[in-house]
């Protein structure tokens, strides 16, 4: 519990063995339950996870990454949770951060973006400085919201905004699903503040499973439909 209000931590993802241990035992005392979800694994992804504090959920086969939180929001919603916060399960975000995020949720704020630009950019591959660049701008220029960092999955929602959201529709079941719930936020007019956060991209655990054109095409569809509806 932190300052009265109780608080969950979403994590998981598909074939995260080595990584998702790390990132659940070091996810802060305050944090009353961390639900983690296997998206159909094929290591022993699963098996790590019994062997934390975790409660495992689990998908039979991979669903994707917009079906894994629409599964741990709606577990949150389900238990009656104040603040959730989500937390990649492949050791990229730093657990000791989370406060960061869930702080300005008790002062009001419905959504807490992390971003990994407003300390200065560090150690970001090429690739993924320039894509996530791009998508912030385009992001601005769709919606006019000024994010630095709209496609970072590191943040903190209050669950009784999740629970004004219809985040059921299968197509956000990819990549989708993030930069759908900042739209929601900012056409329904809730309030969304940016903190600085840590990015880690180091050995194995910088590897990202993402396809390069066709998944960042999926999280720019949402803003497409947006501006194109």
């Amino acid at each position: 519990m932190y300052k009265g209000k109780r608080v969950i931590a979403i994590t998981g993802g598909y074939n995260e063995e080595g990584k998702i241990g790390k990132v659940i035992n070091k996810i802060p005392f305050y944090v009353d339950e961390i639900v983690a979800i296997d998206d159909g694994s094929a290591d022993n992804t699963q098996e790590e996870i019994k062997k934390t504090k975790a409660t495992l959920l689990i998908n039979k086969k991979n669903m994707g990454a917009g079906f894994v939180l629409r599964k741990g929001m709606g577990y949150a919603i389900a238990k009656n949770y104040d603040i959730a916060v989500i937390i990649a399960g492949d050791n990229q975000d730093n657990p000791k951060e989370i406060v960061k995020l869930i702080g300005p949720i008790t002062k009001g704020y419905d959504i807490v973006q992390g971003s990994r630009y407003l300390n200065g950019i560090r150690n970001i591959p090429l690739f993924r400085k320039v894509a996530t660049k791009l998508f912030s701008i385009f992001f601005r220029f769709t919606t006019g919201y000024p994010l630095t960092d709209a496609s970072n999955g590191f943040r903190a929602y209050k669950v009784s905004f999740l629970n004004k959201i219809n985040f059921s529709a299968e197509w956000l079941n990819k990549y989708e699903l993030e930069p759908y719930m900042l739209i929601q936020a900012i056409k329904k007019e809730y309030k969304i503040k940016e903190v600085p956060v840590n990015k880690y991209y180091n050995g194995k655990d910088g590897y990202s499973k993402m396809k390069p054109i066709i998944d960042w095409w999926r999280i720019c569809r949402p803003l497409i439909k947006r501006k194109y509806k």
